[in-house]
């Protein structure tokens, strides 16, 4: 049986079971293939869930139930299978965008059922490509008999590199959608939120329940890397309405409890936020709701593939010890100047701090210190001091730049940065752990980020990012740790 018989049949069997309790197992029996199988194939084929389509058919028809006299709304409620009159009432409302009790012919939403040829007929004359343009994970598809826990792992870890690679511009796409004035006049409300909520929103629950049971199966042979349950517990969160971010707490809310307030501009301006770059790094001028859910997805990927990198990206040298480190208010003081690429200023400087051994803080390595203001590093100038970590309140000599740390952020960009950080010390060869070729930055920067990516630990960027290249054994050798500014 072809797919289009397949899901032509299961399409006729959820027709003449709309006022039954409708599982989706069985509906994938009318196409003979298993249950995770045919959502994948419904959703690519149809492009909605399986659980859009039947909610959207079900509001349609009871919209004609209610337009009969003598009808009451909790008999036509129970009817389409709702537990409350309640419930049915929130999604009819947000489905045609009146309430059940104001029903008129001329205001109800048609969904029409589906017929497939070579075409897709019915439902909402529209495009739902921004849903289709993720990356999605096919756990069914890695669930290969012959294969290994380890080799399935691989599989999604595979996966989550492309997504990686892909996911971003189609969430600055989303963005740029929401902010479309065009796109949301309110004959267009039902449907964007069908797009939105019923479409993207809940695809990404679907996804992230099945990565979850499907890793957690795999869990006890070890393979799975134990951050990535975090991230997913933190993006169900903002997925279900529950914004971390208290500037965007209460709009939130608001749209997940009544879409329409979605016509006002400045809320979906609070929503969509700016478009961040296929990185995710750009600087912007609003962090909005859609920018954390890119957040969210990028750190569920990272969790899976970036221990694989990190291993990979350790040639020739490698991770000695990291960890990290809160420590209490700092000063550091140091020197910035194109005179610092002589070893003989350097240590002049140094000298300088040596002279005030009263004043040295636990960590008295010689530093090349960097920052860019606050600033994303697309728009704020790198700036690179040599110095060291001295205690708070420190007297900073003449003509010595100084910047304070203290353990907590104020919640404003730039100074004071936070005094909390991966420390991560390395042993090899020295060419190989000061190369550039091939990494984002160098190769002790890029190891130690993208540890700290893979363990899901909050990188503060851009308000108080910084790193820090640090000498060990003094300016005149080679520096073998770095630090990484984080947050936890």
């Amino acid at each position: 049986m072809n797919w289009i018989q397949s899901l032509t049949r299961a399409i006729n069997y959820i027709e003449n079971h709309l006022t039954d309790d409708i599982n989706i197992e069985d509906v994938s029996h009318q196409a003979f293939t298993s249950n995770s199988h045919f959502q994948l194939i419904f959703h690519v084929v149809i492009g909605m869930t399986v659980g859009e389509y039947i909610r959207n058919r079900r509001l349609s028809l009871a919209a004609f139930d209610l337009l009969q006299p003598d009808s009451r709304i909790i008999d036509v409620a129970m009817r389409y299978q709702y537990d409350t009159q309640e419930s049915f009432s929130k999604a009819f409302t947000r489905f045609h965008g009146i309430p059940p009790s104001k029903v008129q012919p001329d205001k109800v939403k048609l969904f029409q059922p589906l017929s497939i040829n070579i075409t897709i007929q019915g439902g909402f004359e529209m495009s739902r490509n921004l849903i289709d343009e993720f990356y999605w994970c096919d756990v069914q598809g890695e669930n290969g008999e012959k294969l290994t826990d380890m080799e399935k792992y691989k599989s999604i870890v595979t996966w989550a590199a492309k997504a990686r690679g892909q996911n971003p511009g189609v969430f600055d796409a989303l963005t740029e959608w929401i902010l479309d004035d065009s796109q949301w006049s309110d004959e267009k409300l039902p449907e964007n939120e069908q797009i939105l909520i019923q479409g993207v929103f809940a695809r990404f629950k679907e996804q992230n329940a099945q990565l979850r049971t499907y890793l957690s199966v795999l869990e006890p042979s070890g393979v799975v890397n134990q951050s990535v349950f975090k991230a997913l517990d933190r993006f169900d969160e903002e997925l279900s309405g529950q914004a971390a971010d208290k500037r965007l707490k209460a709009v939130v809310e608001k749209v997940f409890n009544d879409f329409s307030t979605m016509r006002e501009r400045g809320i979906r301006e609070l929503i969509a936020g700016n478009k961040t770059g296929p990185s995710g790094t750009d600087s912007v001028e609003l962090f909005g709701y859609i920018n954390f859910l890119k957040d969210c997805d990028a750190g569920v990927q990272w969790a899976l593939f970036m221990p694989d990198m990190v291993a990979r990206q350790q040639k020739d040298f490698a991770v000695e010890s990291f960890e990290y480190r809160k420590t209490p208010a700092m000063r550091f003081i140091g020197w910035e100047g194109e005179e610092m690429n002589s070893l003989e200023a350097r240590k002049k400087i140094f000298g300088v701090l040596d002279s005030m051994d009263e004043y040295k803080s636990d960590f008295s390595y010689d530093v090349l210190f960097m920052h860019h203001n606050g600033l994303g590093v697309d728009v704020g100038p790198w700036h690179g001091v040599w110095g060291r970590f001295m205690k708070a309140e420190t007297p900073v000599p003449d003509g010595f730049l100084f910047f304070d740390f203290v353990p907590q952020n104020n919640g404003k960009a730039g100074l004071p940065y936070i005094s909390q950080f991966a420390y991560a010390t390395f042993t090899g060869d020295m060419e190989a752990m000061h190369a550039r070729e091939g990494y984002d930055s160098d190769a002790m920067y890029d190891v130690t980020r993208n540890i700290m990516l893979g363990q899901g630990v909050l990188i503060p960027y851009p308000d108080k990012y910084w790193t820090a290249e640090v000498f060990p054994e003094g300016c005149d050798k080679y520096s073998t740790a770095y630090m990484f500014s984080a947050e936890f």
